[in-house]
C-alpha cells in the first residue's frame, strides 16, 4: 500500500514537474527560435521558387518601328537611314539586362545560379548582338574598306564581346552598359544633320556580308538541334577542291550525339539568337527597303521574318522532349531544327538576290 501511494506521489509530482516546464520562458524561446528559423526557410524556398519560374520566361517581341520612335524622341523626321537597326540593337542589349531577374548568366546566388534555360537564352541574344555590333562598325557605317571607324562603334563592339560569365571587377553588365551608351551616342548622330560623321550605308553588298554571317549560325544551331537524336555525318570538308588540305585527319564519318542534359541547353540557345535576329531583320526591312526593293528582295526578307516568327511559338510542355524522330514523343530540338533550317534556306536566297547585278 505505502508502495502504491509513493508510486502515485512520484507520478504527480513529475507531471507537476513537466506543467511548470511548460511555463518556462527559456524553453518557449528556444520552441520560438526554430519555429523562427523553420518559418523563414520555407518562406525562402518559395519565393526563390516563383522568383525562379518568373524570370525564366523569355521576354515578349516588340515593335520595331515604334521602339526605333520612341528611341529618337517621338520626332519622325529623326527616323533616317540606319536608325530602325541601331534602335533595334539597343533594346536587345537593354532586355539583356533588364528583363525580370535582370542578366542571369553571371549570377552566383539563387535562384539565379540554379536557372539554365534563361542563361542560354542569353547566350544566343549575345551572339547575334555580337554580329550585329561588328556589322555595324566594320560594314555599315563604313562607306569603303579604306574608310575610318566609327568611333561610338569602335567601343560599342567590343564591350558587347566581354565575358558573358563575369559578376565582379568589372561586371558583365557595367561592360555592356557602356556599349549601350555608346550606341545611344552613334544614334544620336545619325538623325543629327550637323553631325556629319555618324552615318549609316544601306548598301546591298552591306547586308550581303552580313546574311553570310547569318547563315552560319543558323546553319550550325540546325546542325546542333538535329543532334539531339544522334546523327551519322560525313565529312565534307574537303569535298569539291583536290588540291585543298586541313590541319589534321578526321574519319570518314562520325557519330555525334547531343548529351541528355545538354539538349533544352541548345534549344534556349537557338530561340535566344532568332529571337534577336527576327527583330534585327525586322529593322533592317525599314532601313534597306529601298535596296531591297529595286532588287525585288523585299518578300523574301519578310518570308524570313515568317519563318523566325515560328521559333518563337509557344512552349506548351513543361519540359524540352527528345522523343525520337518518328516516335510517339514530341523532339522539340527537330521542331525547331526545322523552322531554322527553312530560314536558313530563305537567307541564301536572298543574298543571292542581292549579289545579282
Amino acid at each position: 500500500m505505502e508502495t502504491h501511494v509513493a508510486s502515485e506521489k512520484k507520478g504527480l509530482a513529475e507531471r507537476a514537474k513537466h506543467l511548470v516546464s511548460l511555463y518556462d520562458p527559456r524553453i518557449w524561446k528556444e520552441k520560438g527560435l526554430w519555429w523562427t528559423a523553420g518559418l523563414f526557410l520555407v518562406t525562402y524556398l518559395v519565393v526563390v521558387v516563383i522568383l525562379g519560374i518568373v524570370w525564366s520566361r523569355s521576354p515578349a517581341t516588340f515593335d520595331v518601328q515604334e521602339n526605333a520612335l520612341a528611341k529618337v524622341g517621338n520626332d519622325e523626321s529623326r527616323l533616317v537611314t540606319g536608325t530602325y537597326t541601331t534602335a533595334t540593337a539597343i533594346r536587345i542589349a537593354e532586355t539583356l539586362l533588364d528583363k525580370p531577374g535582370g542578366y542571369l548568366s553571371n549570377d552566383i546566388t539563387p535562384p539565379g545560379v540554379y536557372l539554365d534555360n534563361i542563361p542560354n537564352w542569353e547566350f544566343g541574344v549575345l551572339t547575334e548582338l555580337r554580329d550585329l555590333s561588328d556589322a555595324l562598325r566594320n560594314h555599315f557605317s563604313r562607306a569603303q574598306s579604306q574608310s575610318a571607324e566609327d568611333n561610338d562603334l569602335q567601343i560599342a563592339q567590343p564591350q558587347f564581346n566581354y565575358s558573358s560569365e563575369s559578376w565582379i571587377l568589372p561586371s558583365t553588365e557595367s561592360e555592356y552598359r557602356k556599349g549601350i551608351d555608346a550606341l545611344y551616342r552613334y544614334l544620336d548622330r545619325l538623325s543629327d544633320e550637323r553631325a556629319l560623321d555618324g552615318q549609316f550605308f544601306a548598301r546591298a553588298d552591306n547586308l550581303a556580308v552580313y546574311l553570310q554571317d547569318v547563315e552560319k549560325r543558323l546553319g550550325s544551331l540546325a546542325q546542333r538541334l538535329s543532334y539531339a537524336v544522334g546523327q551519322t555525318d560525313l565529312n565534307t570538308g574537303l569535298a569539291g577542291d583536290p588540291s585543298a588540305e586541313q590541319s589534321t585527319p578526321v574519319p570518314e564519318q562520325s557519330r555525334n550525339k547531343t548529351p541528355w542534359l545538354q539538349i533544352d541547353d541548345i534549344f534556349f540557345e537557338a530561340r535566344g539568337y532568332t529571337w534577336a535576329l527576327m527583330h534585327t531583320l525586322k529593322a533592317m526591312e525599314k532601313d534597306f527597303e529601298r535596296v531591297l526593293e529595286d532588287k525585288n528582295a523585299l518578300v523574301s526578307l519578310k518570308r524570313i521574318g515568317r519563318k523566325l516568327e515560328a521559333t518563337q511559338n509557344t512552349i506548351w510542355s513543361p519540359l524540352i522532349l527528345n522523343g525520337t524522330g518518328f516516335g510517339p514523343m514530341a523532339n522539340h530540338s527537330l521542331v525547331m531544327a526545322s523552322y531554322i533550317s527553312r530560314a536558313n534556306a530563305a537567307v541564301l536566297d536572298l543574298r543571292e538576290l542581292l549579289q545579282q547585278g
